[in-house]
């Protein structure tokens, strides 16, 4: 045997350990409940930041801050997004909802959904 086939044998997994880590077991620390706003005289609910898929998030951050807040709110409120597109949503008024979004989601003002918890 080779010493390449030895080291490519060495690295084979063991049949009992099919895998590293088990990211499908990994259950969330804290409780994803929906952040809940009126605006326009309705409800919208948004899925909590850190239920967020976060590959979308991560293309709209590389087109700065204004786009990944509003990558953010697309992504959270899914198939409500055209509606409250439609409604409309002042800059001063995103910025703040922005901040009370965080907030609820136990962020800090400027983290990044995607930010490791402290």
């Amino acid at each position: 045997m080779t010493t390449q086939q030895k080291n490519a044998a060495a690295k084979r997994r063991p049949d009992d350990k099919p895998f590293d880590f088990n990211l499908d077991a990994v259950k969330s620390e804290v409780e994803l409940t929906p952040f809940v706003i009126q605006h326009g005289g309705r409800r919208w609910q948004f899925e909590h930041m850190q239920a967020l898929n976060i590959m979308p998030l991560i293309e709209s951050a590389q087109h700065g801050d204004a786009s990944a807040v509003i990558g953010t709110f697309r992504e959270a409120l899914g198939k409500q997004w055209p509606d409250f597109q439609k409604a409309g949503l002042p800059q001063w008024k995103a910025q703040r909802l922005f901040e009370a979004y965080q907030e609820h989601c136990g962020m800090q003002p400027g983290e990044s959904p995607a930010s490791p918890e402290s």
